[in-house]
C-alpha cells in the first residue's frame, strides 16, 4: 500500500469524449442571443456559416475544399460519406480498432457491397502498403480505442483514382493533416476540442465533391446522411445551412473553443501542447513497470487517445472478466477521490487504461494524474491479494 498523493489535477478529466473544455471554460459566457431562433433564420445560417470558417481557420483546410456539419457527430459524418459516395469503385477498409471494424461492417452488411479488409490486432496497424488506390479506401487516422495511428500519409497515392476516406476524430486539431492526401475528412467537436456531442463536420476536397455531382447510389440514403440535391453536391450545406435541427447553444459552445485556439496560436500550439501532455505521460509509462502502451511500436503510437495494458502478472493472470473488474474498481478509486475521471478503455477494448492527452488538457494535470495512478493500482491489487 502507498499513501495518497497530496495533490490532485485541477482539471481532473480525461476522457476521450466528449473531452475536458478548454482551460478558463464558462457556460455562461456564451452568447444567447440566438437561442430559441428558427435554425433557417439568417442570423442563425451566419453563426453557423462563422463556426465553419473559423474551422477552416485554425485548422488550416486549403481553400479548394469545403466544409459542412452533418448529424450524429463523428459517426454521422463518417457514414453520410459511405452511403452518399461508396459503390462507384471497389472499396478497401483498413480496420484495426473498433470504428474501424465498425465502417467495414457498414459497407459490407449495410451498404452491401463487398470491401475488401486490412486488419490488424488491437495495438498495430495494418500492412498499409496493401493499399489499393485503384478503391475507395476508408480509414481512421488515429484509432480512439487502440490508441494507434498512422504514421504518417506516405502510403496515400498521389495519382489515386478512388477516394481516401478518412476518419479522423482524435487526430484533428492535434496532429498533422495532409489535406492534399484526404478526399473526406472527418470530426466532430467533441473530441480534440473539448465541444459539446452530436454534430460532426466533414471536409470535402474537389475529388470528392465531383462525386456527388455526378454518382448517384442505387441505395436509399436517408435524410440525415443525404448530402445531395437534385443537382448533386448540396452547396447550401457549405454556406453553414443544417441537414436538420442542429442545437444553436452546440454551435456556440463549438465557435468559443475555436475562438480559444486562434489565442493561444492556432494549429501549431494545439499540436504543441498534445504532445507535450503525451510526453509527460510517455515519461511515467515508460518507469513504471506495471503498465505499458498498448502499441509496442512508438511511430504508431497516439498522442491523444492513449491506451496503455497492464504487465503486472497479478492482474494478467486474471481472466479476461477478473481484468474488466480490475479496471472498473480501479476507476472508482480514482473517482472516488475525484482525481482522475474516466480512464477506463472502450468497453470492446482489451482491458488497461486510457487516457485523453489532447491540448484542452494541462500538463500539470497529466503529472499530478499520474501518482494517482500508482495510488489506485496498488490499492487494486491489495485487495486482489487479500
Amino acid at each position: 500500500m502507498i499513501a495518497k498523493p497530496d495533490v490532485k489535477p485541477a482539471r481532473p478529466w480525461f476522457s476521450a469524449g466528449p473531452t475536458a473544455k478548454r482551460p478558463g471554460y464558462s457556460l455562461g459566457g456564451l452568447p444567447q442571443d440566438l437561442l430559441g431562433r428558427g435554425i433557417r433564420a439568417p442570423e442563425v445560417v451566419e453563426r453557423f456559416a462563422h463556426g465553419l470558417r473559423l474551422t477552416r481557420a485554425v485548422l488550416e483546410v486549403p481553400d479548394s475544399h469545403v466544409l459542412l456539419y452533418t448529424p450524429g457527430s463523428d459517426t454521422g459524418a463518417v457514414e453520410a460519406a459511405l452511403w452518399g459516395m461508396l459503390g462507384q469503385r471497389p472499396v478497401q477498409v483498413v480496420a484495426f480498432e473498433n470504428f474501424g471494424l465498425t465502417w467495414l461492417a457498414d459497407v459490407r452488411d449495410h451498404l452491401g457491397l463487398e470491401p475488401e479488409a486490412l486488419t490488424a490486432p488491437w495495438g498495430e496497424l495494418p500492412d498499409l502498403s496493401r493499399a489499393d488506390w485503384s478503391k475507395d479506401v476508408v480509414f481512421p487516422w488515429n484509432g480512439t480505442t487502440s490508441g494507434v495511428r498512422v504514421p504518417d500519409a506516405d502510403w496515400i497515392a498521389d495519382d489515386r483514382e478512388g477516394l481516401a476516406i478518412c476518419d479522423a476524430t482524435s487526430a484533428a486539431f492535434a496532429m498533422p493533416l495532409p489535406f492534399d492526401k484526404l478526399d473526406v475528412v472527418t470530426f466532430s467537436f467533441q473530441k480534440a476540442l473539448g465541444g459539446e456531442a452530436g454534430i460532426g463536420v466533414m471536409v470535402l476536397s474537389p475529388r470528392a465533391v465531383a462525386r456527388l455531382d455526378s454518382y448517384r447510389p442505387e441505395r436509399p440514403v436517408p435524410k440525415l446522411l443525404r448530402l445531395t440535391d437534385g443537382k448533386g453536391f448540396d452547396r447550401t450545406l457549405a454556406d453553414g445551412v443544417a441537414i436538420n435541427t442542429f442545437s444553436i447553444l452546440t454551435i456556440e459552445d463549438w465557435i468559443d473553443a475555436l475562438e480559444w485556439a486562434q489565442g493561444i496560436g492556432g494549429l501549431s500550439e494545439l499540436i504543441r501542447r498534445t504532445d507535450a501532455n503525451f510526453a509527460a505521460l510517455a515519461d511515467w509509462v515508460e518507469r513504471t513497470d506495471w503498465i505499458a502502451f498498448l502499441p509496442e511500436r512508438p511511430e504508431i503510437r497516439s498522442t491523444t487517445s492513449v491506451c496503455l495494458k497492464f504487465l503486472d502478472p497479478r492482474v494478467t493472470g486474471l481472466d479476461e472478466a477478473g481484468q474488466k473488474g480490475f479496471v472498473k474498481r480501479f476507476k472508482a478509486l480514482l473517482e472516488g477521490e475525484a482525481a482522475v475521471f474516466d480512464m477506463e478503455p472502450h468497453r470492446n477494448a482489451p482491458p488497461g487504461l486510457r487516457l485523453w492527452c489532447g491540448c484542452t488538457v494541462e500538463t500539470a494535470d497529466v503529472v499530478a494524474a499520474t501518482p494517482w495512478l500508482e495510488w489506485a493500482f496498488e490499492t487494486a491489487v491489495g485487495e486482489i491479494s487479500d
